[in-house]
């Protein structure tokens, strides 16, 4: 009885866990179509060479704490990604809390083939603050 007890115990840790993430990728799925989607489009491709693309970019790649600053205040200037430069202003999103800009984030460095791992909100605050 106490191994089936236990066994069953594990199970749940396990379902819960795998639920958790699973919510957070959905949340950032949902923030990121609500919030960035409409520039950078629904499958992270930009929009020519006004909007920088997410998916395979290596700006978002190198420069995790700019694109998180990006995503509260905004982003002015030339910038360079995949080799092209874009100079559109993006506007910022200061209603956005750390959790979502941090679920937002971790939706876009792992969608479209991205494998970009994860940020913490601890990473997520420091970076908001410099």
């Amino acid at each position: 009885m106490r191994y089936s007890l236990a066994s069953l115990l594990l199970l749940s840790l396990v379902f819960i866990a795998n639920a958790c993430g699973e919510t957070d990728r959905v949340q950032g799925h949902n923030l990121y179509d609500q919030h960035c989607g409409n520039c950078h489009m629904e499958e992270g491709g930009g929009l020519r060479n006004l909007i920088p693309p997410l998916a395979g970019s290596n700006f978002l790649r190198d420069n995790p704490a700019a694109v998180v600053r990006g995503i509260r205040y905004g982003m002015e200037g030339p910038m360079i990604v995949n080799g092209i430069t874009y100079d559109h202003p993006m506007p910022g999103n200061q209603d956005l809390s750390e959790f979502q800009i941090v679920n937002i984030m971790n939706y876009v460095n792992n969608a479209w083939g991205n494998d970009y791992g994860q940020i913490t909100v601890l990473e997520a605050r420091d970076w908001l603050q410099e």
